[in-house]
């Protein structure tokens, strides 16, 4: 509340009585007295609302800070994603470049040099095939491809039993035109061996439905050798059977590819 200043004045009036001429007399004095009230506005009362309106500033500002804080953190944050994300791009594109320089050294091996094969033998996979036209048993059919500098196929991955399938699908004539590969049980039944004396894996195994199956009807001995060719198609790559080791029939051999050099209008010499 305001303060109130109070102030007092006095007035004081002289009257003579009686006689004006006598030299004494007895004067009759009045007074008025007066009363005045003062507002004062005290120097608090005009500083208040300053110092209310000063807090309510700060209080403002003091919310200010921590939302200033969080945008610079959300800032640092996208910047250090875009870091990573430009990163990711640079080693995907890496690896992508290695990758095509491996596929070149493959094919090319090293400068302008390239694989090649003797004359009637098809090249593929690194390797040199042969897919004969006569007709032998097998042990005879292993002893030509020895001759030729290699061995009846070793099958070593679903790569190689897919590329031979496609081949002998244009090779066979009939569907008993089958041929020849490098796998035995001769020596000990349902132990299957390939010609270089590894065991065969059986998750690299394309067995047909029901096979092996030792038929023993036609030879005592049983069917200890195996030839490979489904001319109508084979489902999932599975076209092995095991037959008696007599039997004619084609053949496939294999050696390593040769380098050679390569020369203009990409002739391998």
């Amino acid at each position: 509340m305001p303060e109130a200043e109070v102030l007092y004045s006095d007035v004081k009036f002289t009257r003579s009585k009686g006689n004006p001429t006598e030299t004494t007399s007895s004067l009759a004095d009045t007074t008025y007295s007066e009363v005045r009230i003062a507002k004062t506005e005290p120097s608090t009362e005009l500083t208040a609302p300053q110092q209310v309106v000063s807090h309510e500033g700060s209080k403002v500002k003091s919310q200010k800070v921590p939302l200033l804080i969080l945008c610079v953190l959300l800032a640092a944050v996208v910047i250090a994603l875009c870091y990573v994300s430009h990163d990711n791009i640079q080693t995907k594109r890496s690896l992508k470049n290695l990758e095509d320089e491996n596929k070149a050294l493959k094919k090319n091996l090293t400068g302008d040099s390239c694989l090649k094969c003797d004359a009637g033998w098809e090249q593929g996979l690194g390797k040199c095939y042969y897919f004969s036209t006569k007709r032998s048993s097998w042990e005879k059919s292993r002893r030509k491809c020895q001759s030729q500098g290699g061995d009846l196929v070793k099958i070593e991955s679903r790569e190689e039993q897919k590329f031979l399938k496609k081949k002998l699908k244009n090779e066979m004539m009939y569907d008993e035109d089958k041929f020849w590969i490098g796998l035995t049980d001769s020596k000990q039944e349902n132990k299957w061996i390939w010609v270089d004396g590894s065991p065969l894996n059986e998750s690299l195994s394309f067995w047909s439905n029901h096979e092996p199956d030792d038929f023993k009807t036609e030879d005592p001995e049983g069917e200890d050798c195996v030839r490979i060719g489904e001319k109508g198609g084979a489902k999932d790559l599975k076209n092995w059977f095991d037959r008696k080791c007599n039997d004619p029939h084609r053949r496939i051999c294999e050696k390593p590819a040769n380098t050679g050099s390569l020369q203009r209008l990409n002739v391998c010499v």
